[in-house]
């Protein structure tokens, strides 16, 4: 996905409510005394026994000093139960702050404030898609989601308000009726929603892109969405080798429709064996609808504003539950060959980049089945996620994996011609689908929503007053046909432009189903098995195992489209630019024991512009991918073997490309007195963004105005936020210094050195305000900060509150398209909007050799010793050992708990 797509931002309607909440709850601690109490009262128990109704036998939780979780049982299901209960020890307000965003329910909670938010999340229509997807699951994967289900509700039956957790205790002040509901699977799966959401990949860029094609050239558009530089930064990847074209997929099931099923992978390889792999051209032959005379982008772009505006005040209304959605949502991952390593086995890296919240996103745990069986086939640890069973990334006894986005473009937007009940299509009028639903309002009455959808998918602009109203009158669209006359004619309804959506989360899949797979699987086959059900999000799933072998394969549906690339929205009364199938799992990018040894994934390319088959035109554009790969190449030219520190040592690389590019630029200009001395800081500089750099801080302040400065003039929303697209701009730019850009108005410059000149200067008075006089002591640590927020309650503006629930600053290093991607928006400011989420190294060799570290601890309870106390070590670069072996885990075990049958 490109980084710097326009980020959709959390909402702040809360602020009212919290006002209230905030002096209430602060004033009514301060009056009784009991702050203490109310806020260790919901610790959980981590040593002794305890009885769980549905366990078969005894199960073990072994804890270790920072809270992490080992659970050892005898059956799959007491397996999976158990880390029902542990979740909700630890995390049950997150579990269910989720399943109210997933379900469009927040208004349950929060009262009329989240009512557009709910109509939003309901006209998507994630937990109806969940439902479906329980009622698909296999019947043992339905078994593990029933059991965790299970285990979270064995802990609701003992634990209620501020047992439960601190948040409780301040929603009861505004909302004291509320109870939890029982857990169900449908609240687990829904999950992989939100998931999907925040992992959108390119939605963001294609309302860019119509939101700026009425007011600009060709060219200015290519300039500002630059295509993917195949030539100087690598691709996933390399030589790929074209394999015979196995099948299609219908569009609207997912299914495969001739050769063989996608349940599972067919390609046979050996641990010997070099492949790989890419598709034929699926490119469908179907021509009977042939296209008519379309619009130009700009005419449709015109017809798009007011639904397009909607739209994305829509999205910015929807909670980041993983992060900012279109802002650098990405990741870094590798695998290095045993023939590299020290030890003779590989070494796999993985650091996921999302939001800054709080607690982490992450949990880590390990999973372990007494007696390892067909029947109980789980010995696998690594990082889940709250509210769902299962590893999301991680490692078992035989392999290791990891993840990145693959940002694959899965969903377009349809500008609809609605007339009336119906939409046209194809000439014709037909109904829209429409059902209506009940949002219960909490302190209010509740509210009926009427959900309309055409054969793309749900009608998703001018959904409610807070999202605008679509335009009564919308500029014709040259070119395009009218719709049909009626014989009525003159009481025919209105027709008005609005905006559908198709995306492929929207369709039933098997990703619950995934996740179970991938943590059982023993091989490469078995791997790229589980791959095959990853539906969405559509990740890089990189991999290694303990006889050696790495590989990396590309999953999920990726729709094959008639006419179009997915990059603007598109005319939806004709089929011209609908989807006719999904590209086939085995025509996916694959690799299998590379001949370079290692495979790199930054969200990258995943392949090369040769690829027959259309994955995304808005690939990150590789300096993250680049930097690794240089720094690994030059490890491996050494000649001296690579280790798990040196993976870590590259996890934690803060060179800036960008800076890299710019500085020698600026360094000729020239300045006087306080600018000068700030324009000093940058000789010799490396363009590391390290915390604690004086040059990094005035760098970073001069990329804040220059972006500013330059594209004042771009359309409301679409300004450039300072990653991987700003960089490609800017760079672009630094080569024609007399580009019609450079010339500014606000600044009153011509040119480049002259707008450069200005910005140097704007920027070392704002470097003196922020950090002061002495240049000397400036620091990029000091500005770019990092606040741990509660997704819930974290944002409301109100002290007392947030003093509660969120952690911070941190001074960090690290910024926007660098390896160590602790990344800012620089149409906000230079705090942290989005973070290496976590980080492992995982060693084949000896899995105790392994590292990982999570950016918050593994509680969600405030003021517990394990809230935040793997964040110095996250911010420092340093991190923890991670302990596989069983009698090591016991050994490190600070707490044990066992949970028994009743009875026992």
């Amino acid at each position: 996905m490109g980084s710097d797509a326009p980020r959709s931002r959390r909402p702040r309607r809360l602020r009212a409510l919290f006002i209230t909440l905030g002096i209430v709850l602060s004033l009514g601690l301060i009056a009784t005394g009991l702050g203490a109490w109310t806020v260790t009262r919901s610790f959980p128990t981590l040593s002794g026994t305890l009885n769980l109704p549905g366990l078969a036998g005894d199960v073990t939780v072994y804890r270790d000093n920072a809270g992490i979780p080992q659970i050892v049982a005898s059956t799959a299901t007491d397996l999976f139960l158990a880390e029902g209960y542990v979740h909700a020890q630890d995390r049950f307000w997150e579990m269910d702050f989720r399943r109210h965003v997933t379900a469009g329910r927040l208004s349950e909670l929060f009262g009329e404030s989240q009512i557009g938010t709910d109509t939003f999340v309901r006209t998507l229509g994630w937990r109806a898609v969940a439902e479906q997807e329980v009622k698909l699951l296999d019947p043992t994967s339905l078994s593990y989601y029933e059991a965790y289900a299970r285990g979270v509700n064995a802990y609701l039956a003992t634990h209620q308000g501020a047992d439960l957790s601190l948040e409780y205790a301040t929603l009861a002040i505004q909302n004291p009726d509320y109870t939890p509901e029982p857990w169900t699977a449908a609240d687990s799966v829904a999950w992989l929603k939100a998931m999907a959401w925040d992992l959108r990949s390119n939605l963001d860029d294609e309302i860019d892109r119509a939101l700026l094609a009425p007011t600009l050239s060709d060219d200015d558009m290519a300039l500002l969405h630059p295509a993917y530089p195949y030539a100087t930064h690598p691709t996933i990847v390399e030589n790929a080798v074209p394999v015979a074209a196995a099948e299609t997929t219908d569009a609207t099931t997912g299914d495969a429709t001739t050769g063989e099923s996608t349940d599972g992978a067919s390609a046979e390889t050996t641990d010997e064996g070099s492949t790989d792999t890419a598709a034929t051209d699926t490119t469908p032959t179907d021509t009977a609808s042939t296209p008519g005379p379309l619009a130009s982008d700009q005419d449709l772009s015109t017809a798009l504003g007011t639904p397009l505006a909607e739209l994305r005040a829509a999205l910015a209304s929807v909670p980041e539950l993983l992060g900012p959605a279109g802002g650098e949502i990405g990741s870094n991952s590798w695998v290095i060959s045993g023939a590299h390593t020290d030890t003779g086995k590989p070494i796999l890296a993985n650091d996921p980049h999302l939001g800054a919240v709080m607690p982490s996103v992450w949990y880590q745990v390990g999973l372990r089945c007494e007696a390892v069986s067909v029947e109980c086939p789980f010995d696998v640890a690594g990082y889940s996620f709250s509210g769902l069973p299962g590893v999301i990334i991680g490692h078992n006894s035989r392999i290791a994996w990891g993840f990145t986005n693959l940002g694959p473009d899965v969903a377009d937007l349809y500008l609809e011609r609605v007339i009336g009940p119906n939409y046209e299509f194809d000439g014709a009028l037909k109904p829209l689908s429409v059902r209506g639903e009940k949002i219960k309002v909490a302190g209010g009455p509740d509210v009926k929503i009427e959900i309309r959808a055409t054969e793309h998918g749900p009608l998703v602009s001018g959904l409610t007053s807070q999202f605008g109203s679509i335009a009564e009158d919308y500029p014709a669209v040259d070119g395009v046909p009218e719709p049909p006359a009626t014989d009525a004619a003159a009481d025919a309804p209105e027709t008005t432009a609005q905006l559908s959506l198709q995306w492929t989360a929207l369709t039933p899949g098997r990703t619950a189903s995934a996740i179970f797979a991938l943590n059982r699987a023993g091989d490469w086959n078995e791997f790229r098995a589980a791959a095959s059900l990853f539906d969405v999000p559509s990740q890089n799933l990189i991999y290694a195992d303990v006889d050696g072998n790495i590989g990396y394969q590309a999953p999920g549906l990726i729709p094959i489209r008639r006419t179009g690339d997915g990059t603007v929205p598109v005319p939806g009364w004709t089929s011209d630019y609908g989807w006719t199938g999904f590209v086939p799992f085995d025509q996916l990018p694959n690799s299998y024991n590379p001949a370079s040894g290692y495979i790199v994934t930054a969200n990258n390319a995943a392949v090369d512009a040769a690829f027959p088959v259309m994955i995304t035109e808005d690939w990150d554009l590789g300096y993250r991918a680049e930097q690794i790969t240089l720094r690994l190449q030059k490890l491996l030219d050494s000649g001296t073997p690579l280790t798990t520190a040196d993976m870590s040592r590259i996890q934690a690389d803060n060179y800036s490309a960008a800076a890299a590019t710019l500085v020698p630029v600026l360094q000729k200009l020239t300045v006087t007195g306080a600018t000068a001395d700030a324009q000093r800081l940058l000789t010799d500089w490396d363009y590391n963004l390290d915390a604690d750099s004086a040059a990094a801080a005035y760098f970073s302040i001069v990329w804040r105005n220059l972006l500013a400065d330059v594209f004042d003039s771009l359309p409301e929303g679409t300004a450039l936020t300072g990653g991987d697209r700003s960089f490609a701009v800017i760079a672009t730019l630094l080569d024609r210094p007399d580009d019609p850009w450079w010339t500014s108005a606000k600044l009153g410059t011509v040119g480049r050195d002259d707008t450069l000149t200005k910005v140097l200067e704007k920027a070392s008075d704002e470097g003196v305000k922020l950090m002061g006089a002495k240049t000397s002591r400036w620091s990029w640590g000091s500005i770019h900060t990092l606040e741990l927020t509660n997704a819930s309650f974290g944002t409301s503006g109100i002290g007392p509150i947030e003093w509660l629930f969120n952690r911070g600053p941190y001074q960090v290093a690290g910024g926007s398209s660098v390896v160590n991607a602790v990344g800012w928006d620089a149409t906000v400011g230079y705090t942290v909007d989005w973070v290496p989420s976590m980080r492992q190294v995982v060693s084949l060799a000896d899995f105790d050799s392994s590292t990982w570290v999570n950016l918050t601890g593994a509680s969600g309870h405030a003021f517990h010793p394990n809230y935040t106390d793997q964040t110095p070590l996250w911010q420092n670069h340093q991190t923890r050992p991670w302990l596989f072996d069983l009698e090591a885990v016991k050994k490190a075990a600070t707490d044990t708990l066992t949970l028994a049958p009743p009875g026992d």
